[in-house]
């Protein structure tokens, strides 16, 4: 959803929206990709990776979800007068899509979905640092 929009809208291109949405975005991969390479590589990682490992997702989440859900925002004037991605009938396929009112069913998705992703990441947040205590 977001590649579509930041690919094909250069209105988004200079908000703040995409900074702070691509700077959670590689804070969350870098940590994430140095944790599993040092752990495949090496049998092991450092402590204080294994706590951004973890850890990270509290402010990244947060930031992300906000940036995402805030550039769906900003880019539906210009995506319902593009018209872009849309498939309408009739059509060989009889199906018809319209990614504006799709994009608008994935910013509300967000408030229902949110909630219940963050409670997993602290549960697995506690149970990774609880494991690396016990041992």
């Amino acid at each position: 959803m977001i590649w579509g929009i930041l690919w094909s809208f250069p209105e988004t291109h200079t908000h703040i929206f995409v900074t702070s949405l691509l700077i959670s975005w590689c804070i969350t991969e870098v940590t994430r990709y140095c944790f599993y390479g040092m752990k495949e590589s090496f049998g092991f990682t450092p402590s204080w990776l294994l706590w951004l490992r973890y850890s990270t997702f509290m402010v990244c989440l947060p930031v992300g979800t906000v940036s995402e859900v805030g550039l769906i925002y900003i880019v539906l004037p210009f995506m319902k007068a593009s018209g872009k991605y849309c498939l309408r009938m009739p059509n060989k396929w009889n199906f018809s899509f319209n990614y504006f009112y799709a994009s608008i069913f994935f910013m509300v998705l967000y408030a229902p979905v949110y909630p219940g992703l963050f409670r997993y990441l602290i549960a697995q947040r506690k149970k990774a640092l609880a494991k690396a205590k016990t041992t």
